[in-house]
């Protein structure tokens, strides 16, 4: 029996075994009667956001959506392993061109040592510029930034090379968290490779500046990298391996949060209970030090309750999904367009999930426009889902009048 046959009877089994009609089925889902009939039959293949659906209703653990993920390159031992272990060891070295010596024992930021050609305040001017680039990003198009982000990358490690002491390891650690930062930038311009590549770097410059806490949150950073792939058992291990206790709250809980992520795209509910309320402990004792850049997101009100809306959707619970995200939206601050774009529309499409096509048309318009201000290609994959979903209703108004905002915004790099 092929896959779509097998997937079918099982759903058609559940279905029956819960006493529900094809009518009832179909309204707890919002699907229509007839595609659902397609499904059941085998005619149609399921897609993973109707998989996730029916194993919510049915309470299925994920047992729905690991029928429905299409077999990956992993499992067969393909190149896929490759990639994985690239993206859990890191690779290149952006320290030996330009600095000598291991850096190991360099001291650490605060920490007693001479200052030689660069001062303290050269320091705190580039952490400072670092935070601007931040704010800059949330509304300016990341292939814009991206060679300023590089060539700030490259000056700060050049005066660090040319410094020593304490100045020289904050210089290192300043370099660091522009690397990082640009990765994230790569990703969000849709260059996976060069974002993996960035983070590698950032580890070695944070270490060779006595901090050797990035190299743990960069395992957080590629996790985001997996998860975004659809990449669950990944998402969760990479996370999982951030969460040593010797580590700082902080890391520890961005890392719970991502593990949650991984699991929710599993479909494992009880696991991402369970990480998102490690993540709220973490993260509500967390002490961020004031002399070093924040890592994560600093324009969240909340950022644990934004991904439990985020899961909720993932764990096909749009409805309670839609809910919590449109209140934590609300408090997104409005000159944060990246972040409001891509935690609206997350919105708009549990919404669409949840039958709400006219909120979800109006949530969206707005935000949509935004993607041509500040294009990223992560809310670019919600885009899509969002389109997919709408299409569902061409005869609605409110979405004939959308899909033109759609379309532009999917065509936009």
């Amino acid at each position: 029996m092929d896959f779509p046959l097998r997937f079918g009877a099982e759903l058609r089994r559940l279905r029956q075994d819960a006493g529900m009609t094809l009518q009832v089925f179909a309204d707890a889902v919002n699907y229509s009667k007839g595609h659902l009939c397609k499904i059941e039959r085998g005619d149609k293949r399921p897609t993973m956001d109707l998989a996730r659906r029916c194993d919510a209703l049915f309470m299925t653990d994920g047992q729905l959506q690991r029928m429905a993920r299409p077999q990956r390159e992993t499992e067969t031992g393909g190149p896929a392993v490759a990639r994985r272990d690239a993206i859990a060891t890191g690779v290149g070295s952006f320290l030996a061109i330009t600095l000598t010596g291991s850096g190991r024992d360099a001291p650490r930021p605060g920490t007693n040592g001479s200052a030689d050609d660069a001062s303290p305040p050269t320091v705190v001017l580039f952490r400072d510029q670092l935070h601007q680039m931040r704010q800059l990003g949330q509304g300016v198009a990341p292939g814009a930034l991206l060679p300023i982000l590089r060539t700030q990358a490259g000056t700060v490690t050049t005066l660090a090379a040319r410094a020593s002491g304490v100045t020289r390891a904050g210089l290192l650690v300043i370099a660091a968290r522009f690397a990082e930062y640009t990765g994230w930038m790569a990703q969000e311009a849709g260059d996976e490779a060069a974002a993996l590549r960035w983070t590698d770097e950032a580890v070695e410059l944070a270490r060779a500046g006595g901090d050797d806490q990035l190299a743990d949150y960069a395992l957080v950073r590629r996790a985001l990298v997996t998860f975004y792939n659809g990449d669950a058992a990944e998402t969760v291990g990479l996370a999982q391996r951030a969460q040593r206790s010797a580590l700082p709250p902080r890391i520890r809980g961005l890392a719970a949060q991502r593990e949650a992520q991984g699991h929710a795209l599993a479909g494992d509910e009880k696991a991402c209970l369970r990480g998102l309320e490690r993540a709220r402990t973490l993260l509500d004792t967390a002490d961020q030090p004031s002399d070093t850049p924040v890592l994560g997101t600093t324009n969240l009100a909340d950022p644990v309750s934004m991904v439990t809306g985020w899961c909720l959707y993932d764990l096909g619970r749009p409805r309670e999904a839609a809910a919590v995200l449109d209140r934590e939206c609300r408090r997104i601050p409005p000159h944060a367009l990246r972040t409001r774009t891509r935690y609206g529309l997350r919105s708009a499409l549990a919404h669409a999930a949840s039958g709400e096509v006219e909120r979800s048309c109006e949530v969206a318009r707005e935000l949509l426009n935004f993607m041509n201000i500040a294009p990223s290609a992560t809310v670019r994959a919600d885009v899509r889902r969002l389109d997919r979903e709408l299409s569902r209703f061409r005869a609605n108004p409110a979405v004939r009048e959308l899909r033109p905002a759609l379309a532009n915004a999917l065509s936009v790099h």
